[in-house]
């Protein structure tokens, strides 16, 4: 039994608004598939064929591949996709399945356009949904008990998306993640939900094996996942026991991470050792999401004077350790005022920041965010493709929608025509995945 693994596409901001384009210095914007497909593709019972499809790079028509079944994982922008997809090979009277953060906080949704849904994680699952299909009695939805068991997961098959690779698209990195579950509560974060309120770490082997894997296919990986520097003591050993691996196989067989996912708060109270533990180990940028912490939030927000000094203080604390500072700006939340748009600039422009991103506060289904603008019935569009970060989606508080989307726009041009000169910036861009 063959079965099609496919990665639908979505919009990019570049493709919301191409007009930036002629602003915003980018090479690549597509960025590499998340690693949900090659998780549970490696869970796959080894009497069932694998393949795998990257829609974004080969878009899957009417020439569809042959497969026995079809398996589709996917997050919110990319729902409107997999919707057509799934018309289109049950239209050929074969089985299709979804799994992923959308299907399994939108089930309901998801079942209408789909034969069987996973809700939550995979891989506990994934196989009595394989052998349900080689026998012909699929169920409609697939959901474990309990979670994963972190120590026992195979490592993933990141061997289909390397293979998927071309000259029009070649990843410069790929996510490398060691935990699942997240214990805050931020708005428009769907990872407590779906994947628990408790960090759940892979064991070091899991960690390093994947490393390995990336390492001999000479790729890069990002560290997307934002509470890496969390402050329970358990979780902080972990960390820096990673750091050390990769300082320790810089010169035999060395794996840089591009960059590491992380906020103001949880930098501001890092000792000064780790940042020397990040460089030793081939980091030279941080992430920094913003947006959801109270430093962002009251920086830009409400102009709160001494949450900006602390914005400050971080900023040039990783400048100073020699770690390239590459700030999320999140604009649309609760205290967004039109003032919000000059106080992130002129921030930018005080703590000389090279990259930055831009994004639209989004109420993703199963966030706290969609619950609270929901019942205040502010949501007036829910197409789900414009749930991208880049598409104002709901009625703001403190200014109109269409004030809103103008804002963002003006932080893209405003931010990137001041910096064209950085050619170095402007090079490696293609991690803001514009």
């Amino acid at each position: 039994m063959r079965i099609l693994f496919i990665y639908p596409s979505f919009e990019r901001h570049a493709q919301s608004h191409p007009e930036l384009l002629s602003c915003v210095p980018c090479n690549e914007y597509i960025g590499s598939p998340s690693l949900g497909i090659a998780a549970v593709a490696a869970c796959t019972p080894a009497e069932f064929d694998v393949a795998f499809v990257d829609d974004r790079i080969h878009p899957v028509d009417e020439q569809l591949p042959e497969a026995d079944l079809y398996a589709l994982s996917f997050f919110t922008p990319a729902a409107t996709r997999a919707f057509e997809i799934a018309k289109l090979i049950r239209s050929t009277g074969k089985p299709v399945v979804a799994g992923g953060i959308f299907p399994s906080m939108m089930p309901k949704v998801v079942s209408k356009y789909f034969d069987s849904v996973v809700v939550g994680e995979g891989e506990p699952v994934w196989a009595q949904l394989c052998q349900d299909a080689a026998d012909g009695r699929l169920k409609p939805r697939y959901e474990s008990d309990s979670a994963a068991d972190l120590d026992s997961l195979p490592t993933p098959r990141i061997d289909l998306y390397i293979s998927a690779e071309d000259e029009s698209f070649s990843p410069d990195d790929y996510p490398l993640q060691t935990s699942r579950g997240c214990p805050f509560n931020c708005d428009a974060c769907v990872l407590p939900v779906c994947m628990g309120k408790k960090i759940r770490h892979f064991p070091d082997k899991y960690v390093f094996d994947l490393l390995d894997r990336f390492g001999q296919a000479s790729k890069r990986c990002c560290l997307t996942e934002d509470t890496s520097f969390i402050f329970v003591s358990g979780a902080r050993r972990r960390f820096r026991r990673l750091l050390k691996h990769l300082a320790e196989r810089q010169t035999s067989q060395p794996v840089k991470l591009s960059y590491l996912g992380t906020s103001m708060p949880l930098l501001l109270n890092i000792e000064d050792e780790i940042f020397d533990e990040v460089r030793a180990a081939g980091v030279s940028r941080f992430y920094l999401v913003g947006g959801f912490d109270p430093i962002t939030r009251g920086a830009f927000g409400t102009g709160d004077k001494a949450m900006l000094e602390k914005a400050r203080t971080c900023v040039r604390r990783c400048q100073d350790h020699g770690v390239e500072p590459y700030v999320s700006f999140l604009v649309g939340n609760q205290d967004d005022d039109q003032g919000t748009f000059e106080r992130m600039l002129e921030f930018a422009n005080q703590v000389e920041l090279n990259i930055a991103e831009f994004a639209i506060a989004t109420p993703y289904p199963g966030t706290p965010l969609w619950s609270r603008l929901e019942e205040e019935d502010r949501i007036f569009d829910r197409t789900w493709k414009h749930y991208n970060d880049s598409n104002v989606v709901f009625h703001p508080y403190k200014m109109s929608a269409e004030k809103l989307l103008e804002g963002y726009l003006f932080l893209w041009r405003e931010f990137y025509s001041s910096r064209q000169h950085l050619s170095q910036a402007a090079a490696e861009l293609n991690t803001v995945q514009f």
